[in-house]
């Protein structure tokens, strides 16, 4: 039984860190960003590549409905990154590009 108590709090620490160390992520590199598919409302948004991951997050934030940004995910050099961690990289202090004005 120890063990097995041992084994759930291993996994809930895994679960409580964040899965990527997002200080070292490379906002040059292509990215590919893959929509979710939410099926009522008949959103248009697609797959699409980005020669740029500062520009596939600026779209993600900026432009995907929020259903839809849900369930997507950003590939960068063969690393996914969930909804979360899009959010995360666009408001870090690296972003490299200038952020839309957000309405108060």
């Amino acid at each position: 039984m120890p063990h097995e108590t041992q084994s759930l709090n291993r996994a809930r620490e895994r679960a409580q860190k964040p899965s990527w160390d997002l200080d070292g992520f490379d906002y040059n590199a292509p990215a590919e960003l893959f929509p979710s598919r939410v099926r009522k409302g008949g959103s248009r948004v697609t797959y699409r590549r980005f020669d740029t991951a500062a520009e596939a997050l600026r779209f993600a934030v900026e432009q995907m409905p929020a259903p839809v940004l849900i369930g997507s995910y950003l590939e960068v050099d063969e690393a996914r990154f969930g909804v979360q961690e899009i959010r995360s990289l666009y408001e870090s202090a690296a972003y490299p590009l200038p952020r839309r004005a957000m309405a108060d």
